[in-house]
């Protein structure tokens, strides 16, 4: 066996209705903070959501500042002016509350309000220094399990995205609560869901950093995800649908921070920042052609996986892969999201300037089982147009 490293969030609290002891939860872990920054977005906030979860950190002597300037993919400006917030509230904690993108503005926010460091400074892979702020997470989509993962993803410029990836953006508590996703209409569901189910084939198949514990992680993660998927698109007040499904986007988070993603998410992340397609759609759109493309690579793992999707599936692995690939297509179809780059704008004379921009990706590509050159890329995307 190879030598190996795992890291994760030390206290995880899984529980339907867990927000709402929120106050008693930072009162334990943290007994000395008195200002806490509440991290989420507009959209999120207007849902009343957060409203138990406020009131019950004021009854435990909590004084609570809402940045709810959230946006998706999040550029620099709404990163700096959290910051800016709590340093003017001298805050003493972090809290995200929301999806992807608020949990990793809530990571950074934490790690840069002390005023060790700039934002530019914390690009790439260790160059976290410093303590940070105390921080705590509650995802409300099952998805990209940001709660448990090292990673904060920045849109930088206009269109290109950055990630920061150091042990610091560990939370300190995270609490799975999926009343706080109830009210997730189908399409989001089915997308962060398969974004979920992405983390955890590439996490299963990353060529570096692959591992026992994040093998285990990622396939009972596919094995949560892939049965409730559908049910929690049909049938959203379906609680026990939603509680398997964030646990699943947990674990699936726990496999990917230590077995980081690879081409999937590298080809995501253009489709994402140059139109605008959620995180967890851009990869759905790509999924079945890079794993088509990685076959050659691959092909045992995939079908070790599509084992976990259909149990007693036989054949050689060659058609189990294949039928893995078939299978998650089949799960895009049963939640009715877009499966062609054309249904979300993008044209043939758009594919030069998404191969390009995905072979920056250089912190993902060299994680896939595959090498990617750029007329590989852009094949990939002429496969899914």
């Amino acid at each position: 066996m190879s030598a190996f490293q795992f890291r994760t969030v030390p206290h995880l609290i899984v529980e339907a209705g867990c927000a709402a002891q929120l106050g008693q939860h930072v009162a334990r872990h943290f007994p000395h903070v008195r200002r806490a920054l509440l991290v989420t977005d507009a959209g999120f906030l207007r849902t009343g959501l957060a409203d138990t979860p406020l009131r019950s950190l004021q009854a435990s002597g909590v004084e609570v500042h809402v940045f709810a300037d959230v946006q998706a993919d999040p550029p620099e400006a709404v990163i700096l002016a959290g910051v800016a917030e709590a340093q003017m509230f001298h805050v003493e904690l972090v809290i995200g509350l929301g999806g992807g993108s608020s949990l990793d503005v809530a990571k950074l926010i934490a790690v840069l309000a002390p005023g060790h460091q700039e934002l530019g400074q914390l690009y790439g892979i260790g160059n976290v220094h410093g303590q940070r702020l105390p921080l705590v997470q509650l995802p409300t989509t099952a998805g990209t399990g940001s709660e448990v993962t090292s990673i904060a993803i920045v849109t930088t410029g206009a269109t290109t995205k950055m990630g920061v990836v150091a042990p610091q953006l560990y939370a300190d508590l995270a609490l799975l609560d999926a009343s706080l996703t109830l009210g997730l209409p189908p399409a989001v569901t089915a997308a962060t869901g398969i974004d979920a189910m992405v983390h955890a084939i590439e996490a299963y198949t990353s060529r570096l950093q692959k591992n026992p514990l994040s093998d285990m992680l990622a396939t009972q993660a596919l094995s949560l995800l892939s049965a409730n998927l559908v049910t929690a698109c049909r049938d959203g007040q379906n609680l026990a649908a939603r509680q398997a499904m964030l646990l699943g986007a947990m674990l699936a988070g726990q496999a990917f921070s230590n077995a980081p993603v690879a081409a999937v998410h590298a080809l995501a992340y253009p489709i994402g920042g140059l139109f605008h397609v959620p995180h967890g759609l851009s990869n759905a759109l790509v999924l079945p052609h890079v794993l088509r493309f990685n076959l050659s690579h691959a092909a045992p793992l995939y079908a070790q996986l599509a084992a976990v999707l259909q149990p007693g599936i036989t054949g050689s692995d060659d058609a189990r892969a294949h039928a893995l690939i078939d299978a998650m297509q089949d799960i895009a179809l049963a939640t009715g999201i877009a499966r062609t780059l054309r249904e979300v704008g993008i044209a043939a004379s758009d594919l030069d300037r998404l191969a390009d921009e995905a072979m920056l990706q250089t912190r993902l590509l060299g994680n896939n089982p595959r090498s990617v050159t750029r007329s590989d890329a852009r094949a990939i995307y002429a496969a899914a147009l």
